[in-house]
């Protein structure tokens, strides 16, 4: 965890990601990700100097291997208040619209469902799970596939909601929460997704690996062009002021 934490703090202090008195509900999926960030966080708060409150919100959005008391049960493990916002997604994505494409109608219902449940719970901001592989991937999947530069930011402001969108672990490499996972012997949900490993993102994810087979810098020169070109609010940091 000390490695998560030292990467996840200066995400937060660079970008500014937590006030004092903030509420911050925690998505949880129940994969790798959500559950490393939720327990970080917990982890965080007994020692950082701005006071703020957990509560984890989960989208249960009708898949069969949805486990809604595992996520629970991982809640109640370490004190962190649990809500579950039960919505079938999988008919609307898949039955009803036949989406050839699900994963961005998924990713939008979700998000007006998670958003609607932080504001009723009085929350200033929403941590997702998103990690520094995420930033790499959306940044490819929008230029190949929507003719875009652009990526998601650390943080956003949810005009609608007035809620915050904050993403602690975008400066955790992949394979940190892996290694977290596995040496910690914390139990994830096996499958959060049906389209796991049969996306366009694990396409993307896939062709990173072939190009940094050949250029092991890849993932930097990505995220050095991110951080140059402050696309999408990502800012260069390497010249801190000390």
């Amino acid at each position: 965890m000390k490695h998560i934490l030292s990467y996840m703090r200066r995400a937060i202090e660079d970008y500014d990601m937590i006030q004092d008195g903030d509420k911050i509900a925690v998505a949880l999926s129940g994969g790798k990700d959500s559950i490393t960030l939720l327990k970080a966080l917990k982890s965080l708060q007994y020692f950082y100097p701005k006071k703020f409150e957990l509560i984890a919100i989960s989208v249960n959005p009708g898949f069969e291997f949805f486990d809604s008391n595992f996520l629970k049960q991982s809640c109640e493990e370490i004190g962190i208040p649990f809500i579950e916002e039960k919505y079938d997604i999988s008919k609307i994505v898949f039955e009803d619209r036949q989406e050839k494409n699900p994963c961005s109608l998924c990713a939008n219902l979700r998000r007006g469902i998670l958003n609607t449940a932080a504001k009723r719970e009085h929350c200033t901001k929403i941590a997702l799970g998103h990690n520094l592989d995420d930033v790499l991937e959306t940044f490819l999947m929008n230029l190949f596939f929507a003719g875009s530069i652009s990526t998601f930011s650390p943080v956003s402001y949810m005009d609608r909601s007035g809620v915050t969108l904050i993403r602690p672990l975008i400066y955790v490499p992949e394979k940190e929460t892996k290694r977290y996972i596995r040496k910690s012997g914390t139990k994830i949900m096996p499958k959060v997704c049906p389209m796991d490993g049969n996306s366009t993102r694990e396409y993307i994810k896939q062709l990173i690996v072939s190009l940094s087979i050949k250029n092991p810098h890849v993932k930097a020169n990505i995220m050095g062009a991110i951080k140059r070109n402050k696309i999408d609010g990502w800012k260069d940091t390497t010249q801190r002021q000390k």
